[in-house]
């Protein structure tokens, strides 16, 4: 099987990638790492390699969306001559720790992490992340000793990628300090390469696609299923399995409130209009929602009458939200944006959300990168 760097650059010569710096110098890394584990080969035993100093050294792909982190981790995982090896989506993953350690504090009286990382680290010696994001206090409060023991103790190789770089996990959030240790452990374990550049290959996957759909339907919600699919790389033919999530919106200290998402991957979080805007909610809601995803997919946007002044209200505070941060909007409505709300109080502020939500479907919006202004 042909290594890493070889597939890399035989997709640059049959035009299907583009040339670019930041994905070579992240491709030759990685294929560097394959050749380490070649080296490591004859080694059964995880405590043995470990003991010996040869365990291969991990790696932390960040960057903005678009920017190849998950096709050069498919090309990776791909091409990794090595049986015992997992890639999986980093939400998943944590939701199995979560019943991992569950089980494991109904069996053992004892510390329950070193018992789950031992059995996760089993049939595994490369451990590959999709990824990885900090959203609640739960996952943030376990990772640091988990990895520690996964990488340090029981000598697994850890790839991941993120949005973020590393000191922006988990940022600004609740009892954060309990989770510095973890971005320490991985500044120390794994090399941190960052793809960060101008260009958003991912948009190109919209194939032109429009953003704002009239009216709401088995249309309209086809082709924003067709846009989630492309922008996630996630299987169509396994919708039924997409993972969900709970967004901490406690970070403020507001109670350790969270926020069901019913779709959530790859930075990419699906919602319907009555979640978001037909429950009392606050700006600090929809600005937790806005740093945590790159794009919002929202369905079920009504017409808005004078009985709904509450739920308009919410939809502007939550678009200025999503403008302000640089999220991408798709959407399905029951008309354009100048037609949602055609009365009613605050009417006349509602010009501005509209004239927001016209921008935002422009291409110069959506080449923009995600964060605040």
């Amino acid at each position: 099987m042909p290594g890493m760097l070889a597939r890399y650059e035989s997709l640059i010569a049959a035009n299907e990638l583009r040339p670019d710096p930041e994905q070579r110098a992240a491709a030759e890394r990685l294929d560097q790492l394959q050749r380490d584990f070649e080296q490591t080969r004859g080694i059964k035993s995880f405590k043995q390699l470990f003991s010996k100093g040869r365990t291969p050294r991990g790696a932390y792909l960040w960057g903005g969306v678009g920017r190849g982190k998950s096709m050069l981790m498919d090309l990776f995982h791909e091409t990794l001559a090595i049986e015992r090896k997992r890639r999986v989506h980093f939400h998943s993953f944590m939701l199995e720790v979560h019943a991992r350690l569950y089980e494991a504090r109904k069996s053992e009286s004892g510390d329950p992490i070193p018992v789950v990382a031992a059995g996760i680290a089993e049939n595994v010696r490369c451990l590959a992340f999709d990824e990885m994001v900090v959203n609640n206090s739960a996952d943030a409060m376990i990772m640091s000793r988990l990895f520690r023991a996964l990488i340090c103790d029981e000598g697994v190789t850890v790839v991941t990628t993120s949005n973020r770089p590393p000191r922006d996990l988990y940022k600004d959030g609740l009892n954060r300090e309990h989770f510095l240790p973890f971005i320490a452990l991985i500044e120390k374990e794994l090399d941190v390469l960052e793809l960060n550049g101008p260009v958003d290959y991912r948009l190109d996957r919209l194939g032109g696609m429009d953003t704002w759909h009239v009216p709401n339907g088995p249309a309209a919600t086809a082709q924003l299923r067709e846009a989630f699919f492309r922008l996630t790389d996630y299987s169509p033919d396994d919708a039924a399995n997409v993972p969900s999530a709970d967004l901490d919106l406690g970070a403020k200290g507001s109670g350790g409130r969270t926020l069901h998402v019913p779709k959530s991957l790859k930075g990419v979080a699906v919602f319907s209009f009555k979640r978001l805007c037909g429950e009392a909610r606050g700006a600090a809601d929809y600005l937790a929602v806005a740093h945590a995803y790159h794009t919002v997919i929202i369905v079920g946007i009504p017409v808005m009458g004078p009985d709904m002044r509450n739920e308009a209200a919410r939809f502007v505070t939550l678009i200025d939200a999503l403008y302000e941060n640089n999220v991408k909007l798709l959407a399905a409505a029951d008309a354009e944006p100048e037609g949602l709300y055609p009365k009613g109080d605050g009417n006349f502020e509602f010009e501005r959300t509209a004239s927001r939500l016209e921008e935002m479907r422009s291409a110069e919006y959506m080449a923009h990168g995600h964060g605040a202004v």
